[in-house]
């Protein structure tokens, strides 16, 4: 079968890596977005993602098999291959939010023809394949199975890590039937050396689950140990690094303000509510994501402890915070940590500003939309939280000119400080050092 043609829809952190990847083989892709102002910035050459450089993307348009079209405008029944990497967010209740999901499938059916194969790569609950993603694809008419291929085949990229989307990486796929298996795997082996085949949908689908929620199930544990760590006066950087000279039967993981991204926050509530409709309540991964959301908390308390070291409280004073995006290096402020610590600072009365070279605007959790503000400026404040460790941050700068610190990211490990200058999340006051 002729899978030469294909459209993907969503040009994201998942969708435009993986449109310039098939174009690069040798298909001929249409990138889709249903933003407007996406299409506009794809089409100038601009890259909206930080794996994909503006060079790559400009290669790829110039070569004519990467072609950039809104939904409205998109000939979807040209092609024989159908991609969907939209998001799947949290509803305010914490519940799945399947809403860009479905509306891609409503653009999908308007014009989906007998032969076409759909794949979705969005990260979501068992059963979505399988149920409602497959029946809003069915009220066109045609009927999974039977008149077009239907698979699931999660998206395995770490943003700030190009590497994850390269052929190194295995990839998962599971149909609805042996063939939209094997057809899907097919053009997945034309960017990825490894393709693993499963038995349906709905393992794929909770194989994807599993990958994030083990991520956040032990950061919640180094979460809750670096709460240990404080109260018994040790520190937790000093016993993760002691114990990570294990060369077997153990994992690093680092504590910080809190989880962010589009996967490691959601997807454990997306595993705990499917959980609830087979009678089943996952207390265990519920915890975890708890106590990973409830870390901002604990340092808007490391924040007030600090200031009122100094004799000040924290309302009415000044407090910087040092990078906004949700992990280092990336330009992605979705989910970050950042928003709740800044409106929980905000909420005891604190007047606060954020410096990040990666991030000129971000929005709080209370809706307040702040600039990005020069380092200098942020270290002349009463307080600096250092939240997200960038390289691109001059760290040394900041131990020099700052007062004082939280330091939830261990950004002070092997810098110059003074004494109690520098308050660390779970390792408490940090004494003087000279540069390593």
């Amino acid at each position: 079968m002729d899978d030469k043609h294909i459209a993907v829809i969503g040009q994201g952190y998942v969708g435009l890596p993986l449109a310039l990847a098939l174009a690069e083989a040798g298909r001929e892709v249409i990138g889709v977005d249903a933003s407007a102002a996406r299409v506009r910035e794809l089409r100038d050459g601009h890259s909206p993602i930080d794996d994909v450089g503006d060079a790559r993307l400009a290669e790829g348009l110039k070569a004519g098999r990467y072609t950039v079209a809104g939904t409205d405008e998109a000939d979807l029944a040209s092609v024989s291959v159908l991609f969907v990497c939209v998001p799947t967010p949290l509803t305010d209740a914490k519940e799945p939010d399947l809403g860009p999901l479905l509306a891609a499938a409503k653009t999908i059916r308007g014009q989906l023809r007998e032969g076409q194969l759909v794949v979705l790569q969005s990260t979501t609950f068992p059963g979505t394949t399988t149920g409602p993603f497959r029946e809003a694809l069915e009220k066109g008419g045609l009927r999974a199975g039977e008149q077009f291929d239907l698979a699931f085949a999660p998206e395995r990229v770490n943003p700030g890590d190009p590497a994850s989307a390269s052929r190194e990486t295995p990839r998962l796929v599971g149909g609805t039937t042996e063939q939209a298996t094997k057809r899907a795997a097919a053009v997945l082996r034309s960017i990825n050396d490894r393709v693993v085949e499963v038995s349906s949908p709905d393992v794929a689908e909770l194989a994807k689950l599993l990958e994030n929620v083990f991520r956040n199930v032990n950061i919640a544990l180094v979460n809750q140990l670096a709460l240990l760590c404080e109260r018994m006066d040790l520190d937790v950087w000093e016993v993760i690094d002691a114990a990570s000279t294990k060369p077997f039967g153990f994992m690093r993981f680092l504590p910080g303000p809190g989880v962010g991204g589009h996967c490691i926050p959601v997807d454990p509530y997306y595993l705990s509510w499917r959980a609830r409709q087979f009678a089943f309540v996952d207390r265990f991964v519920e915890l975890a994501g708890d106590i990973n959301y409830g870390m901002p908390r604990h340092v808007v308390e490391l924040a007030a402890e600090a200031l009122n070291e100094r004799g000040k409280a924290l309302r009415g004073s000044r407090v910087g915070i040092l990078g906004v995006a949700f992990k280092a290096n990336v330009r992605d402020p979705r989910n970050s940590p950042a928003a709740a610590v800044i409106s929980g600072l905000r909420a005891r009365g604190a007047e606060v500003a954020f410096h990040d070279p990666h991030v000129a605007r971000f929005t709080a959790s209370d809706g307040t939309a702040l600039a990005s503000i020069p380092l200098d400026d942020v270290l002349a404040m009463d307080l600096v939280v250092a939240v997200t460790p960038h390289r691109a941050i001059d760290w040394a700068r900041v131990y020099e000119r700052a007062a004082l610190v939280v330091d939830t990211v261990n950004s002070s490990s092997g810098l110059a400080r003074s004494d109690r200058q520098v308050l660390r999340l779970g390792a408490g006051w940090t004494p003087a050092a000279r540069p390593a």
